[in-house]
Parts: structure tokens; sequence; C-alpha cells
């Protein structure tokens, strides 16, 4: 049973658990972990043996941290997962900056031990009430992420502006022992990170002028893109220098590592069959597109853009299952129809945007599929389209695409092939488009 006074709890619970820091819990719980062999993070791939390691130092060293790496890296998905390492719950004070019941430091926390002693009210957290994260922006101020000075507060009860009595509470101090994340730290204007240096340098603010000491409990997690994230960029120097741990963060290293990733977050339906060489290229053409140099790398390729171009082919299947009565198979036609996933995550540099999204992403996309299926074999194909022929695709319904298929020589058997065989073979005509061979417009074939 959880204690309801502080009486209770300096009777029940281990003195030596209540007065650890949020840094000496984490600690604690991620020694624990790495003893049974836990892993550090459940749901984190390809970060085994470069982000993981480093951030369990960082945590064993009491570190504050940034983690830098461009969009799609998992940064937010790894500062959300941090909460784990908290214990499922502690105890507080019922006070807005959740109090600790031997150490309060607001004067409302403290006023209520002094008054109440041993009958004070305690109130458990959740771990997950003790993640706070903010998305840094230009237009952020200090009283947003730190607090103000309430003039009529302090006028009401008789104090200085200076007083913590005056104070209204910003994210920071809603965040005491706990976790504060802030994601894309650069983006903040220089006052605010000043303001911020001083919280993790001193403990103390000035706010319109007023000295306000402000001893939180906290463990600060920082998100920065690189490029922002340096001397000439837009962060404030002493900040950067007080962050004792940055983290790089980096995408997929291999293609299965990339797999991996995008099979464990897209929601693909039930009903909906996607062929695993198919699903492949879906990755691939973002490990093409990180490597484009039509494609700005600073920007980077988010390992969302596989996530959600899986979704909508898949979607695209369904779709056609539902309009032609069609077996939902995922085929290249509708990796084509899905490319609308993918425009909006690339970012042309100087040399492609004379190209534009969709012609680049296109064009990475025959290219994927030669990278899965190869440009070997189909002879008589090849001799096929030489001899002028042209091949008209249609969108279903199954005996049509099959019929269609079938005027080529050597791509599906004569006695006619299963929904998946019929993608494949689609597939393999994909790939003399990505080698050249072939031409593609809306689902007619030719020789280039």
């Amino acid at each position: 049973m959880e204690a309801g006074t502080l009486g209770e709890l300096k009777a029940s619970y281990p003195e030596a658990k209540l007065r650890r820091s949020v840094k000496e819990e984490v600690r604690e719980n991620l020694i624990a972990r790495l003893k049974t062999g836990a892993p550090l993070l459940s749901g984190i791939h390809g970060y085994e043996e470069t982000v993981l390691p480093a951030l369990a130092a960082a945590i064993l060293a009491g570190h504050d941290l940034v983690f830098l790496g461009t969009r799609g890296q998992a940064k937010s998905r790894i500062t959300r997962l941090l909460v784990t390492l908290l214990d499922e719950a502690i105890p507080a004070l019922p006070t807005p900056m959740r109090d600790h019941p031997l150490a309060p430091v607001s004067p409302e926390g403290k006023r209520m031990v002094q008054e109440l002693g041993d009958q004070a009210p305690i109130v458990w957290i959740a771990r997950e009430e003790r993640y706070v994260e903010k998305l840094a922006t230009p237009d952020v101020t200090v009283a947003d992420l730190i607090g103000d000075l309430d003039p009529i507060k302090a006028a009401r009860r008789g104090r200085e502006l200076a007083d913590l009595e005056a104070m209204h509470y910003g994210l920071l101090p809603r965040a005491n022992r706990g976790i504060f994340a802030l994601q894309e730290l650069p983006d903040l204007a220089p006052k605010v990170q000043v303001a911020l240096f001083n919280v993790l340098e001193e403990g103390d603010i000035q706010i319109r002028g007023f000295p306000v000491r402000l001893p939180l409990d906290v463990w600060i997690v920082f998100t920065a893109n690189p490029e922002d994230y340096t001397a000439r960029g837009r962060i404030v120097t002493p900040l950067k220098d007080r962050i004792e741990a940055e983290i790089r963060t980096h995408y997929p290293r291999t293609l299965e590592e990339g797999l991996k990733i995008t099979r464990q977050e897209a929601r693909i339906p039930e009903e909906v069959n996607f062929p695993e060489p198919l699903f492949r290229v879906v990755e691939r053409l973002a490990f093409l597109a990180r490597k484009d140099p039509r494609v700005d790398p600073a920007s980077g390729v988010s390992q969302r853009l596989p996530i959600a171009f899986a979704e909508a082919a898949a979607a695209g299947a369904l779709r056609r299952h539902l309009v032609h009565g069609d077996p939902a198979v995922v085929r290249p036609y509708d990796l084509y129809k899905g490319l609308f996933a993918v425009t909006g995550k690339l970012e042309p540099s100087y040399e492609g945007e004379a190209l534009g999204e969709e012609a680049i992403a296109r064009d990475l996309l025959a290219k994927a599929f030669l990278a899965e299926f190869g440009p070997e074999g189909l002879g008589a194909a090849r001799a096929w389209f030489n001899a002028g022929e042209v091949l008209e695709l249609p969108e279903g319904p199954l005996g049509a695409v099959q019929a269609a298929l079938a005027r080529v020589p050597g791509l599906i058997p004569a006695g006619g092939a299963d929904p998946v065989a019929l993608a494949l073979a689609e597939a393999r005509l994909e790939a003399l488009v990505g080698e050249g061979f072939l031409a593609r417009e809306e689902g007619r074939y030719q020789k280039r």
C-alpha cells in the first residue's frame, strides 16, 4: 500500500532510495538493466554498437546530453523512451513542482512541510508524468520554458518580485524530479539559450532583471541538427560547452537494419500481402536517396520515408482489392502510385532543384528496382521491345494484368501465374526501366 502522508512515507520507504536525484535514479536502474542483459531501450535497431553504448556511458557519468543527427534518426523516439529508465512511481508533495518530500524547493512545498509536518500529504507520480517535452521554435520565450514573475501575485502575497512566491512556473520547473527534453535546441532564441545555461550551470536565472534561485532536480536532454550545433551556427557557445555529452545518431548502415526498422514501424493492413522483394525495393529507395547528389545531404533522408512509402503502397493494393476484387498483393504499380509519400520527404540539392522532387523520386524508384532485381536475363523480352512493341499495363482487374504481361515473351509461364509471381514479373520490367533499356510512363512500357 502506498504511503499517503509524509510520516507513513518515512516509516515505509527506503531513505536511500528517497534521497536519490533523478540522474542517480536513472543510473541505478540502468545498472540493474545492464546486469540482467536486458536491452537498454526496446524497439531501437541499428544503434547497438554506436548510440546505445554512448548513451549508457553518459547516463553512468550523470551527464546532461544532446543527440546530434539529421531528421528521421530516432532522436525524439529515444528521448521519449528514456522514461522507461525511471522508477514506476515516486512520492512527491502535491505542488506544481512535484516537490521532494524531504527537500522541497517551491514555497508551497516548504510551507506544506513546515505547517503539517508528518501529516503533509503525499502523491505518487507515475513515470510517464515525469517526462516533459518541448519543440524549440524562435518564438519560445523564457517565460514558456522557465517561468515569469507575476506582479499581481507578488502584491497579493506581499512579496518582492524576485521571490519565488511571485513566480509563474514554466515547463522546466514543472519537470522537476523528471526528464525535460528540448527538441531542436538551436532554434531557440539566444536569450532563451542563455537562461537555460544559467539553470544548468548555476541553478539560478534572471527574469525581468531580477535574480531567481531555482535549484531543480531534472535531467535535461536535447536534440539538434549537427549543422546548426556549432559556434558558427545558431547555438550559444557557453551552453554548448555546458552540455557534457554529445551523442551522434545515424541512419541504418545496412539494408537489413533499415528493413527491421521499417517492418516494425510501418502499419501494413493484415489483409495485404507485401512481397518481400518489393518491400526491399522500398528500403533501397531510401538508401539510394541518401547517396544521391540531387538530394541535399544536410537535410538528410528520414527513416520515416520508407515507413510512409510502404504504408502508401500497401494502401494502394488494398484500394485495388476493394475496387476490382483483385487479391490485395502489392505490385510495382502501387509503389509508383505511392510516391506521394516520398516527394515530401526529399529536399533537392541545388543540382536537383531543376528536376523537382517527383522526377527524382521516380528515378530513384527505378534504380531501386534495378538494384533489387538486376538487369540479367529477359533476353526474349528485350528482343520483343527491340522490335518496337509497346506494353500497356492496366491497374486491374488481375486477369487484364496477366493478359498484358503474357504478351511479353519469357516474362510469365504460359499457364499463367499467381498474384505474387505476377507482381514480381512486373518488377523485372521495372528493373529494365532502371537500367535505361525501357521508358515508362503511367503504365506504358516501350524501348527507350
